[in-house]
């Protein structure tokens, strides 16, 4: 088991594993903030009134700003930064992340510039280790809760995987095992795009027939991409890919599907960003993506509508017509 774990991020799904893996009452698990304000509002309340308001957060579960406090002993490294943050936050503090322990990646997206997935950015700041990443439909809010959730464990050591699946496993979150790391981590990126796309339906009031259709082929276009990438097909169509799609698309939860709505309603995108709390990794992720495939030749026509949403001021109303009016042609899902 592990026995001692250090999660990296005080974020929603940061704080909602460590409320998870704090369920067992022999395992130690620290939190750790990158920011010393965050550290002090979860201290004085013992809650992420931010982000996961109403959540107690158990005496049980370490608070701290000092990585060496935080990680002493451990024997797994949860990393829960946003990919934003992801390369400078780590190398702040990679001097005391030289031990070759575990890591457990729970960041979704894609580096802006380089195009790396998280887990190759861990790796490239904190040396090759055993590493592993957690993905699925899997919003902070109901986990936190403890409401049923299930998630894939991806990593090219399926023995770590096999582990994190059963150590980190309860009766309400389930987990299954995947050597598809660059599926899952592909697929955890790219759906966020399509979530945008979600919203802009929403936004615009075009119905479940709309939605499905989006869903339907934004998941052909996801593991076309991955694929191309390295990616295994069936990926995209299990818990990291299509589950995570559905959820991403639908819920009140879901950031990215709220950037879509208020652009469809008329809103500019700076101002939208300015406005929350969370990061919308679907935002940058649609530019990386969108360049990526433009210079390896790949279709990508919902990212590329997205896209021209996003940083080229197209009419949402005209992008979705874009859409509707592309040539006929033969239903695959490759």
């Amino acid at each position: 088991m592990f026995s001692q774990v250090a999660v990296l991020g005080d974020g929603a799904w940061g704080t909602a594993v460590a409320l998870l893996l704090a369920q067992r009452a022999d395992r130690r698990v620290t939190l750790w903030s990158a920011r010393e304000e965050n550290a002090r509002i979860l201290r004085e309340y013992r809650e992420n009134r931010r982000l996961l308001p109403g959540v107690p957060i158990p005496p049980s579960i370490g608070l701290t700003t000092d990585i060496a406090e935080a990680t002493a002993g451990t024997d797994l490294w949860i990393v829960a930064i946003p990919t934003a943050y992801l390369r400078p936050t780590l190398e702040r503090v990679a001097a005391a992340l030289r031990r070759p322990v575990p890591v457990l990646s729970l960041t979704k997206g894609l580096e802006i510039g380089t195009f790396l997935r998280p887990s190759q950015v861990i790796e490239q700041v904190l040396g090759p280790r055993p590493l592993a990443v957690l993905s699925g439909p899997s919003h902070a809010e109901e986990v936190s809760r403890g409401l049923p959730t299930t998630v894939v464990a991806a990593s090219a050591d399926a023995a770590l995987a096999s582990r994190v699946q059963q150590d980190l496993a309860t009766e309400r979150f389930r987990i299954y095992t995947s050597s598809d790391i660059v599926g899952v981590e592909l697929a955890a990126a790219l759906k966020n795009i399509i979530g945008i796309a979600a919203g802009i339906s929403d936004g615009l009031s075009f119905g479940d027939n709309s939605k499905a259709a989006l869903l339907t082929r934004g998941v052909v276009e996801m593991a076309r991409f991955g694929v191309a990438l390295g990616a295994e097909h069936a990926t995209f169509f299990g818990l990291a890919g299509i589950g995570d799609l559905i959820t991403t698309c639908i819920s009140r939860h879901g950031r990215n599907r709220h950037v879509g709505e208020r652009l469809a309603r008329g809103e500019k995108l700076a101002d939208i960003l300015a406005s929350m709390s969370m990061v919308a990794e679907g935002v940058t992720t649609t530019r990386s993506v969108y360049e990526k495939a433009t210079l390896m030749g790949i279709s990508m026509p919902i990212t590329t509508e997205v896209y021209r949403v996003l940083y080229e001021g197209k009419d949402p109303r005209a992008a979705v017509s874009d859409l509707m009016l592309r040539a006929p042609k033969e239903e695959s899902t490759r």
